[in-house]
Parts: structure tokens; sequence; C-alpha cells
């Protein structure tokens, strides 16, 4: 059964080697061409004793040594062919290919997947993983399979020489394969689980090296570099355990074929001095059984071998079968000519994976947005605001309602086309390792790097956004940001997210409190550029506090995942007693962190 499971899982590579099935299979047909060679060898050199040397002739001496010495060439090239142009060019291949498309679905698959899976072990699923896959098609692969083939004819012809030596030869060797399985169900369980480990171990590193300034701000790189070694010890101990099961393993594999080659050279003189056997054959037997020590002692290596290559594969098709559940439509709608009116209507959310029995997060949310109007959302912390923006750009589906541009189900449009109209700065802004020009034109492909319209819109996003800094940068805008931005400040940050937002050109713009982190002079100042920009964008403003919501034309109150006031904010201010509670908390929260 564990075999049945361990073809299965290797099965699986299968349609992803496209063409380079073909090649593998001819790495396989040179590789047992080579073998054939090699077996060749000792059958000539017993003609050789028995025939040319036996009659003493030196001419067929000269000849057999002619026929010995062109299979050994023979058998060299054959070799030299399959690690040239049958080995590494299909492999490396095969890794491109499985690497892109892993790489392709990490992209496909939902946020609610990647919160739920540590960076650390989708690094190590895309590295090590796959360099496992690709070390087992350039060569793992094809040696088991060869060396399996030429143990079987192998046995085969030394039954043939001799029936006696043969089966002797066959019963001491058997053992091999019970042992074999043995070695698979335990070694599979330590590979799983080294591989596991080496994913923590690598999410650890990647943790503490972009929290290092909180690790040294409170001094807890003790507690880091205890956690870490920790985690690295019990890796440590994992690989002991496949290290000595695969000691084990090899001592029966070497141990079992030499005792076997002992007792047939022990049987094969005595045959041979009471004349019942030929010294030609028995040196040819002799010769084919040492041959063989090879292939039956890299089976271990190579069991072990294709072991963590059936937990690799496992690794990565975990992320390759991961279900998702924001799906494409079947025939997508188009906004050709958009106007921007969002409705929200009766909309229901909770996480897919929570009981249906719990308590939603948006619980009837009912709200429009006419086009070009700026709304902002207001509530408490935990009232499902954050969550709102998640559903707008499809980050999330709703769990029922639904959620609709100019009439149109965000369901029914492709992802693409929703976020070709529907732009998103968040409050905490991701940058990338690219420069200034290329994080704020990120959201817009449409457009060819450094013409004339490429660069207006750069510089009309970086005005509104107020962030005239980037020209003190060292390479003004093509200044290569640091990872994740952490070379700016946090209000730096904010800008340029809240830049490629409005680069984008977007019908509907979502903006979770992006302007947080800046000072009262910068907010005011892009507020009112803003004031200009969104007079033709439909506009969904998180506030997080009082100066935000002046933005709005109208705001909207959320509570414990409802709705429930909307107008303007001086409306609410006079007659709501909740918006009132809302602002106050804002506005103890402001002097809090101005006070820090």
């Amino acid at each position: 059964m564990a075999e049945q499971s361990t073809m299965r899982s290797l099965l699986r590579l299968w349609p992803i080697l496209g063409r380079e099935r073909w090649m593998l299979l001819g790495s396989f047909i040179v590789a047992l061409v080579a073998m054939g060679l090699s077996l060749a060898i000792p059958q000539a050199l017993g003609w050789m004793i028995d025939g040319p040397i036996a009659s003493n002739d030196p001419q067929q001496i000269w000849i057999a040594a002619g026929i010995i010495l062109g299979l050994g060439v023979l058998e060299s090239c054959a070799w030299i062919v399959r690690r040239i142009v049958f080995s590494l060019p299909p492999a490396s291949a095969i890794e491109t290919r499985l690497r892109t498309r892993l790489y392709a679905r990490l992209q496909d698959l939902p946020v609610g997947f990647h919160d739920r899976w540590p960076s650390g072990q989708l690094l190590s699923r895309a590295l090590s993983d796959i360099g496992t896959i690709r070390r087992w098609t350039a060569f793992g692969v094809v040696f088991f399979a060869v060396n399996v083939v030429v143990i079987i004819v192998a046995t085969g012809i030394l039954v043939w020489m001799s029936p006696l030596l043969g089966l002797l030869f066959l019963a001491v060797s058997s053992p091999i394969w019970v042992l074999g399985y043995r070695f698979e169900k335990k070694y599979s369980v330590s590979s799983r689980l080294s591989q596991d480990q080496a994913g923590n171990l690598a999410t650890a590193v990647e943790e503490s090296v972009h929290g290092i300034r909180i690790l040294k701000a409170f001094g807890r790189a003790d507690y880091s570099l205890g956690q870490f070694t920790q985690r690295a010890r019990e890796l440590r101990r994992t690989e002991l355990e496949k290290a000595r099961l695969d000691a084990g393993i090899w001592f029966w594999l070497t141990l079992l074929p030499a005792l076997a080659l002992g007792l047939i050279l022990l049987v094969g003189v005595m045959q041979v001095a009471a004349g019942t056997l030929e010294i030609g054959t028995l040196v040819a037997f002799f010769a084919t059984a040492v041959s063989l020590r090879w292939p039956v002692e890299s089976i271990g290596f190579l069991y072990a071998f294709t072991v963590d290559t059936r937990t690799a594969v496992d690794r990565i098709f975990e992320i390759l079968d991961e279900p998702n559940p924001i799906r494409e439509p079947d025939e997508p709608a188009r906004l050709d000519a958009p106007e921007g009116r969002v409705r929200f209507e009766d909309v229901v959310f909770r996480y897919p994976d929570a009981p249906a029995s719990s308590t939603p997060l948006l619980d009837g949310v009912s709200l429009e947005l006419a086009p070009g109007e700026t709304v902002a959302l207001v509530g408490l912390t935990g009232s499902g605001k954050s969550t709102v923006t998640s559903l707008m750009i499809r980050l999330f589906d709703v769990t029922s309602g639904r959620i609709t541009i100019d009439g149109v189900d965000l369901r029914a449009l492709s992802r693409g086309e929703l976020r070709r109209h529907v732009a998103i700065a968040f409050e905490e802004p991701t940058l990338f390792s690219a420069s200034v020009r290329d994080n704020v034109l990120l959201g817009r492909p449409d457009l060819v790097p450094g013409s004339d319209e490429a660069e207006r819109v750069l510089e009309t996003a970086l005005r509104v956004a107020q962030a005239e800094f980037v020209s003190r940068l060292p390479d003004g805008l093509d200044t290569v940001i640091g990872e994740e931005g952490h070379s700016l400040s946090g209000g730096q940050r904010q800008r340029l997210a809240l830049a490629r937002a409005i680069a984008a050109n977007p019908t509907v713009l979502v903006l979770d409190d992006p302007l947080s982190a800046l000072d009262v002079e910068t907010e005011e100042r892009a507020q009112r550029a803003l004031g200009e920009t969104l007079q033709r964008t439909t506009t969904l403003v998180v506030a997080h506090r009082p100066s935000t919501v002046l933005l709005a034309d109208r705001v909207a109150l959320l509570e414990k995942g409802r709705i429930v006031a909307v107008g303007p904010h001086t409306e609410l201010l006079a007659n709501d007693a909740r918006y009132r509670h809302v602002l106050s908390s804002f506005e103890t929260e402001e002097v809090s962190t101005n006070e820090r």
C-alpha cells in the first residue's frame, strides 16, 4: 500500500512534464543501454577466458580485448549523452514550469489562504521542495527505474548461467525488498516532518527579519534566537533520525550482497574443482554479480530520495489543490461605460471557515453610493469597516446578498475587470522592492513606461497625494524602495500608496483611512487635493478620525455589522447620539496618539 501511495503521488507530476516526458523516456533508454553494455562486459570476459585464453590463440585474445574495450567506450559515451542531452535540460524545464505554476496559484488564491499559511512554509515549498523534484527528475527517477530493471534482468542472467549459484544469490539478497518496504513506511514519516520543520524554520527567519526593529527596540534578540535555536534543534533531531534510518538500510544493502558474493564464490570454486562448471563461466557469473552491487546498494539511497520527492510532491499539491472560493464567472460581464453607482444589498458576511451558526461580521448591510459621491464609513473598532473594503475588491465574497456596480453583481465580473474599475489604498500600505515610479504605476499596466502619458499620470498622482518628497530621494522617481518600504516613514509610505490608488484612475476608489500617519498640515493639503480629484470618482472612505469625515458628502454609521444611520455629517452630529459617541471615541484616540 505504501508503494502504491508513493506511485500515485509521483504520477501527479506526469501532466506537468509536457514534452519533457519524452526526454525522460530517452534518458531512461540511454541509461538502460549503458547498463546493458556494462552487463555485456562480464559475458565477453567469460567467453575470452573459456575461448581464446583457453586455446592460447593470441589473435583471438586481441579481438576479445578489443571487444571488451569497445563495450567500455560505448558505455561511457552513453552516460555522457544521458547526462548532457537527456538529464539537465528537461529537469530544469520541469522545475521552471512547476515553480511558475505554484507561484501563479499563490497569486490566484484569496487572502484568506495567505492569512492561514506561514510565509516560510510557502517559501520552502517554492524553493526547497521544487529543487528536490528537479534533482529527482534529473537522475533519481531514471536510475531508480533502470536499477530495478537491471537487477531483475541480471538476476535472470545469473540463474541462466548457473541455476544453483543464481538461486543462491537470489535467496541471500531477497530480504532486501522486505527491509525496503519497512524502511519506506518509517522514512516517509520522518521525511514529511523534516520538510515541515524546515518550513517552520524559514518562517522564523522571515518573521525575525521583518520584525527586526521590534526585536531590537524591546531587547528581545535573545528570545528570538532561543526560538530559532529550538526549531533548528528539532530539525536536527529529525534529520538525524532520517540519517539513522538511511544508515540502517545501507547496512543491509551492503552486507547482504557481500554475503551473497562470498557464498557464490565459495560454491562456484567447489563446482569448478568438481568439473561441473567452467572457470570462464564462474568469472563471468562473479563479474555480473559484482556489477549488480552498485544497483543494489544504490536502491537504498534512491528509495530515500524517492520518498523525499513524494513528500515534496504532496506538499506542492497541497497548494495546487487548495480550492479557491473566489471564482471567475463562466461568462464575465463588462463595464464598458461605468458610472460608478455602488449598492450593498442586504450583505451578510462570515469567513468561509466559520461555522454557519456563528455571528456574521456583516449582518444585512444595505448602502447606496451615487456616481461621483464620497461616502465615509465610520464605526467603532470591530464593527466591520475593513471587511466592507475587502468585499469591494473581492478579497472575500459575500456570504449572502450582493454588491453591485451600475447594477452588475461584482461576482459577475472577472477579477481583472473588477479591479480595473475599483482601486484601494490601505491604512497599512505595502510597497515593493522597486522604483518609486514602478510602485505608483503598479495599477496601470496599460501605460507605456516612460511615455508622456505615464509621466503625466505619475505627476498628478504624486501631487494629489502630497508626495513631493520623492524629488528629494537619492534618485528621485528611480529610487529603489527597500523591502516593504521600511526605508521610508509611515506617512511617506501612505502617500505613495494613496498615489498608487489615484494613478489607477478607478471608477470607484476605496480609501481605508489612508491619511492616518500624516501630520495635520499635510493631511489638510491632501484632503483639498483629494476633494478636487474625487469629484469624478465614487469613493468609499473608511474613517478613523474626525478630520477624514470632512472628505465625505454623506456618512454611514456601521454598528455590529449593520448600517444604522446614513446622512450628512452635520445632520448625524446633531441628531444621532451613536454617531456622536463614535466621533468622540475618534477624538480620544487622536489625543492619546498625539500625546504619545
